[in-house]
């Protein structure tokens, strides 16, 4: 028996367990073909027959600084020797201590406390909750604020809250009767504004609509949700210059809570360490995830203000307490991970490199946008997406059923590229450390693939 367990299991073994007993999130099980990594170094995931791919999604945007990092690697080993889990309920350990004081330290002016989960769908429940307990608790409570604003197509995650202000009707419209109703808004794009207006034009026509759902709603909403500058699963959709700002404005105006979902958007992925500080604002819960660990291990905060900390401050018999947690929550590994992560971007200065890369990419964007099946490319910092459409002149998509963008990855691959898209859009999404020569890699595969994909 020992004999038997020791023996390694050969690829093909690997292929029929994982079509067979692993369950895969967002992934049709009848027709899923195994892709198993077997290791992964820098911008490179190397298969169980040792054949090497570019991850050119930051294996789902979170990878940071590349696959064994020595320096992400050698701290998790140094925690390891200190202590491998702590509990966050009613106690701490001095790794999580040290990563929430430098969340404080680079995250936008105001947010001074952080709030430990283990995955971007908990930090936006964190908020949720939070925003919600605050209104019934506070000083001078307002128990009618129970409403939420959030926009079409977005998307912040699966759990049932996170669910309820997403807006992605494929991922969670069979459990809409679990889900609490929310005020919509139109996504705010730039791209898919209305040909007739200019993006100011546009800006102003998403900012009024947003006005006048807090005015219908006043005294009735605790939160405002918003993925700052870019919506991510929407499929990459860059907001208008100025929304951003806006929002902040009329959300201080209104006194409504700004929940700002930075778990794809946050740790330099739009050029900036946070995509707030393209328009310089705070928001009042900062919820973050994926790039926080640099991809190694599960971690996620949610970070808010003295004023919302100061309403769950009390007795123990007034029951204030925020009845929320997880086994996992504030883990040291993770943390030294994250704490790794944060001093590579001082240390190797990565933001200040990203700029040529930056650049390079927006060269193949607008290289690829001419194509006749294209309909728009769009970039902020070193994240795109690539929107395929059968006539884009006509504003004629192409159905999703076609699974064009899957066309375009599955072609990629035979290249040494791996991708994943979001139906018709395309996303490049590599680690912030690739070099110049494989993102070239990277888009010319897409490039090569759209083609392919769209040739009949």
């Amino acid at each position: 028996m020992v004999d038997e367990l020791a023996d390694q299991p050969s690829a093909e073994e690997l292929r029929v367990w994982d079509s067979q007993i692993v369950w895969h999130a967002f992934t049709q099980m009848a027709e899923y073909r195994p892709f198993i990594v077997e290791r992964a170094e820098g911008c490179t995931l190397i298969d169980v027959e040792g054949k090497r791919y570019l991850d050119a999604v930051s294996s789902l945007w979170c990878n940071t600084h590349g696959h064994q990092h020595p320096r992400i690697s050698q701290a998790i080993r140094d925690q390891l020797d200190r202590v491998a889990h702590v509990t966050s309920l009613g106690m701490s350990n001095t790794t999580s201590i040290r990563l929430a004081r430098r969340l404080e330290q680079v995250s936008p002016p105001g947010l001074q406390h952080v709030f430990f989960s283990s995955d971007g769908s908990s930090a936006v429940e964190v908020a949720l909750k939070l925003a919600f307990q605050y209104w019934q608790q506070r000083e001078s409570p307002q128990p009618q604020r129970r409403k939420y604003i959030a926009f079409s197509n977005a998307y912040h995650g699966d759990t049932l809250g996170s669910a309820s202000v997403g807006g992605i009707a494929r991922f969670h419209e069979l459990f809409a009767p679990l889900l609490f109703d929310v005020v919509r808004l139109p996504l705010p794009s730039l791209v898919h504004r209305p040909r007739t207006m200019t993006p100011e034009q546009a800006r102003e026509e998403y900012l009024r609509q947003a006005a006048q759902a807090l005015g219908e709603n006043q005294g009735e909403v605790a939160a405002i949700i918003i993925e700052p500058m870019v919506h991510g699963a929407a499929g990459m959709i860059t907001q208008p210059p100025g929304y951003l700002r806006g929002l902040r404005d009329l959300a201080t105006e209104h006194d409504v809570f700004l929940i700002a979902d930075e778990v794809a958007v946050g740790f330099g992925r739009t050029g900036k360490l946070f995509a707030c500080e393209h328009e310089q604002i705070s928001p009042d819960f900062l919820c973050l995830g994926k790039g926080l660990t640099g991809g190694y291990l599960p971690m996620a905060a949610t970070l808010t203000t003295h004023r919302v900390w100061q309403a769950f401050l009390g007795d123990y018999a007034e029951g204030k307490v925020f009845c929320h947690g997880h086994t996992y929550s504030g883990n040291p590994l993770s943390a030294a991970a994250a704490l790794a992560t944060l001093e590579l971007f001082e240390e190797e200065q990565t933001l200040e490199q990203l700029e040529p890369k930056i650049a390079r990419l927006q060269e193949h964007l607008q290289r690829i946008e001419s194509h006749p099946h294209v309909a728009s490319c769009r970039q902020l910092g070193f994240l795109a997406g690539i929107e395929l459409a059968r006539d884009p002149e006509s504003d004629v998509p192409y159905d999703f059923a076609e699974r064009r963008g899957q066309r375009v990855c599955d072609h990629a691959l035979t290249e040494g590229v791996w991708a994943r898209p979001l139906g018709n859009v395309v996303v490049i999404m590599p680690p912030l450390t690739i070099a110049l020569d494989e993102l070239d890699q990277i888009c010319l595969a897409i490039e090569r693939g759209i083609e392919i994909a769209t040739n009949d």
